[in-house]
């Protein structure tokens, strides 16, 4: 069971020949959720099945209604697919951030500073596009990697129309996507890795 503010999720791994028990584990989230006088909602709860379930368990009935089975679930932001690929969460992420560089060529437009205009795109654009990334990294394909990095040169292409990309780079000592990623997965883990040191420490 994981918990995030007033979002539950329950995952499970069957092993062959042995039987889900995802219907007790509704059960009993259901009557905790009641003695502490908070409502489970059916209607927005939804079920996703991996890929290797060949036999697929039945209909998960919760509170009298019946748990709808997605081929793609939103969870905290990240899109999770029954095939495990990640195409439909990068497409998702580049629809989103392609929006923001409408916004990026209307300052352009304006003669807004090209300080700004990187400014602009390093804390509006680019993090859409980097959010949770070391869920989703190391499961991206070429297809997928090459389709983010296009959005990291459009949006160069608008801040200096006239330089050079790799030009653009180096100038503003931005990475390239790739290597963005590999640094800010590499934070993730150290930070987890020392937190991880100190909880295991005795306490003198």
């Amino acid at each position: 069971m994981h918990k995030f503010t007033d979002d539950t999720t329950l995952s499970e791994f069957v092993a062959k020949s042995t039987t889900n028990c995802t219907k007790a584990c509704c059960d009993k989230l259901v009557h905790q959720s009641e003695e502490i006088r908070m409502n489970v909602n059916a209607h927005k709860t939804k079920m996703l099945i991996g890929p290797m379930a060949k036999d697929p368990p039945p209909l998960l009935s919760l509170c009298g209604a019946t748990v709808e089975r997605v081929p793609v679930l939103k969870l905290l932001g990240v899109h999770a697919s029954s095939d495990l690929k990640w195409t439909k969460h990068i497409d998702a992420m580049v629809s989103k951030a392609a929006s923001h560089l409408y916004f990026l060529k209307q300052l352009r437009r304006a003669d807004v500073p090209t300080r700004e205009l990187l400014h602009f795109y390093t804390t509006v654009v680019r993090p859409v596009l980097e959010y949770a990334c070391p869920v989703w990294h190391l499961g991206l394909t070429v297809a997928h990697s090459d389709l983010l990095k296009s959005v990291q040169r459009r949006a160069i292409r608008i801040i200096y129309p006239d330089a050079n990309y790799k030009t653009s780079l180096i100038v503003t000592g931005i990475n390239t996507f790739y290597e963005r990623r590999e640094v800010l997965i590499a934070k993730f883990f150290k930070t987890c890795s020392c937190q991880q040191l100190n909880t295991a420490q005795p306490t003198p």
